[in-house]
C-alpha cells in the first residue's frame, strides 16, 4: 500500500516562506509522477505544481509561477514544495498526490483524477 505523508505546513505572514515535504512509501518512487494540489475553504481543489519521474519536467499553475518551486529526491522517496513570497490567497490545505507516470502525462498532469494516491493534507495559513 502506497502512503503519502505531508509535513511543513503552518502559519506565516505575507511575504514569508514555507517548505512542504511529502514522504512516499512506494518502493518504486522514481516511477511516480508527483504533484501538489490545494483546496481553500469553499473552493474546489486546484492543481498547484507537478513534477515528472526524473524531475526534469516541472509544471506550475500561473498564480504561483516564480514564487513556488517543486522538487524531488528519489533517493529519499520525498517530494518538496518551496513556497516563497506567500500571499493570503495561498491559504489552503495542501495535498501531495502521486501515481505511476502514465502515457500522455505531459498533457494531463494537472488533472486530480489521474493521481491514485493522496496524502492527508497540511494546512498553510498566510496572514496579511
Amino acid at each position: 500500500q502506497v502512503q503519502l505523508v505531508e509535513s511543513g505546513g503552518g502559519l506565516v505572514q505575507a511575504g514569508g516562506s514555507l517548505r512542504l515535504s511529502c514522504a512516499v512509501s512506494a518502493r518504486t518512487f522514481s516511477t511516480y509522477a508527483m504533484a501538489w494540489f490545494r483546496q481553500a475553504p469553499g473552493k474546489e481543489r486546484e492543481f498547484v505544481a507537478g513534477i515528472s519521474t526524473s524531475g526534469i519536467s516541472t509544471y506550475y499553475t500561473a498564480s504561483v509561477k516564480g514564487r513556488f518551486t517543486i522538487s524531488r529526491a528519489n533517493a529519499n522517496n520525498t517530494m518538496y514544495l518551496q513556497m516563497n513570497s506567500l500571499k493570503p490567497e495561498d491559504t489552503a490545505v495542501y495535498y501531495c498526490a502521486g501515481d505511476k507516470q502514465w502515457v500522455g502525462y505531459s498533457r494531463t498532469y494537472y488533472r486530480a483524477n489521474e493521481y491514485g494516491y493522496w496524502g492527508q493534507g497540511t494546512q498553510v495559513t498566510v496572514s496579511s
